[in-house]
């Protein structure tokens, strides 16, 4: 190995030290995007734009952001979101305290877009449904199920509380665009065992990127299963890329637990369109890469 070469888990850090300190240098930017995925623009699914930031405020750190969502009518949704590069050492000491990690505060991440856009698309696959997301991070997915679907109920949770508190700002103010849909935030976390209010009362779940850390797999299975409605024809919907060996694993963990799932690569005519731009080299993504950016769809299903 060239001593000479970084490594990946020491770029990391660099990521890490780049948002505390908001460094700006080329260099720094160079070697950080040879293992950041991140999007300038993601899949450019459901536009948006900043609407509020007030740089000489004490809350500098957010800004609130507009969706369109590309149905009739045109409804937009609002939600509060931290500016880019903008984490503190109290994010990760929370992140340690509860043993969760802190992505959901780092941006709105694409594979969420992905999601919600899939959902909007299936209005009567959630209609009259209660409906759980799980490590929502702002909660769009979430929000768009309960704007756009009719859904009976939706819970948009997380395991961070820093996130859990942003969730809970967005429901209230978007709450005229749920009709009759009863939306709420919720802290879960995937250890916990005594579940019992929402043991087996969903129909269905969704999540997008929750698989890439390989330790939280088997909380995460089994999370899955408990939520579940046992009796009645129940789901998941869950967005992830391959990310290496990381979605396999899961997937594992899904079948050793007793639950059934399908893997789908071209599930939404304009996500693979996009997709497919993607992979020629688009400059609003230049490092896109199939097997860490493109969410595949896994549905998991107590019955075959």
């Amino acid at each position: 190995m060239d001593p000479t070469s970084s490594s990946s888990s020491a770029l990391r850090w660099k990521i890490l030290r780049q948002a505390l300190l908001r460094r700006s240098d080329s260099q720094s930017q160079t070697e950080t995007k040879r293992i950041s995925r991140k999007a300038t623009q993601g899949f450019n699914l459901i536009p948006c734009q900043v609407v509020d930031s007030s740089p000489q405020s004490d809350k500098s750190r957010e800004a609130s952001v507009c969706y369109t969502l590309p149905i009739t009518g045109s409804p937009k949704l609002y939600l509060t979101q931290r500016v880019d590069n903008c984490s503190d050492l109290n994010d990760f000491e929370i992140s340690n305290r509860y043993n969760i990690d802190n992505t959901g505060l780092v941006c709105q991440w694409p594979s969420e877009e992905v999601l919600a856009y899939f959902c909007k698309s299936q209005p009567e696959r959630f209609r009259g449904k209660r409906v759980i997301e799980l490590g929502s991070g702002y909660g769009l997915a979430g929000l768009v199920i309960a704007a756009a679907t009719e859904a009976s109920e939706v819970v948009i949770s997380d395991g961070n509380p820093q996130v859990v508190n942003y969730i809970k700002r967005n429901i209230e103010t978007n709450s005229m665009a749920f009709g009759g849909t009863s939306v709420k935030a919720m802290e879960l976390h995937w250890n916990q065992h005594q579940l019992s209010e929402l043991t087996n009362t969903f129909d269905i779940i969704v999540a997008s990127d929750c698989t890439f850390f390989k330790e939280f797999h088997k909380d995460l299975a089994r999370t899955i299963k408990m939520l579940l409605k046992a009796k009645k024809a129940s789901e998941a919907l869950f967005f992830s890329p391959k990310r290496g060996d990381s979605l396999e694993k899961f997937m594992k963990e899904i079948k050793d637990i007793g639950l059934h799932y399908i893997l789908t690569e071209n599930y939404d005519a304009q996500v693979w369109k996009r997709h497919e731009t993607l992979v020629k080299g688009d400059e609003a993504w230049p490092n896109y890469d199939k097997n860490h950016c493109y969410p595949l769809l896994i549905q998991i299903t107590n019955h075959i």
